[in-house]
């Protein structure tokens, strides 16, 4: 979904992800996000899964993809995508949790291929019920688990 010229979009993902990463354990200040067609949104964590012990975990957001896990790459290449979550395209930040949390344990959680999930004007709403408060301000509010 297009969401790039919407006014409050960057901080209702911003929040999102700040939430996502409280979830998993993580500072806010490890993610980024971009408002370019996709948007995107990016989680780095401190964990390597079992199959790949010198290459960094990530998380990725994409508006129509959901989250997707990745390893890390040399400098300058794309990641490398393991797993989509492909249950949502805004899960709850605890699902985010497990998604990692099943990875962590090699249970091999999620799809390979990526899910498309339909555009709508509700992605904005979704993103902002996780801490947007409407004046550019987060709340550190944590879903229950």
């Amino acid at each position: 979904m297009d969401i790039h010229g919407w006014d409050a979009a960057e901080s209702a993902l911003r929040a999102y992800l700040a939430a996502t990463a409280e979830a998993l354990g993580v500072p806010p200040d490890s993610t980024c996000c971009s408002m370019d067609r996709p948007a995107t949104g990016y989680l780095a964590l401190e964990a390597r899964l079992p199959g790949f012990p010198d290459r960094d975990l990530a998380l990725i957001w994409e508006d129509t993809r959901g989250w997707a896990a990745a390893i890390e790459t040399h400098c300058g290449e794309d990641l490398i995508v393991v797993a989509y979550l492909g249950i949502d395209p805004v899960p709850a930040p605890h699902q985010v949790a497990q998604f990692v949390d099943e990875l962590l344990a090699d249970k091999q959680p999620g799809m390979i291929t990526p899910p498309e999930f339909p555009a709508g004007p509700e992605l904005l709403r979704r993103l902002a019920a996780f801490g947007y408060t409407g004046t550019h301000q987060w709340m550190t509010t944590r879903s229950s688990s």
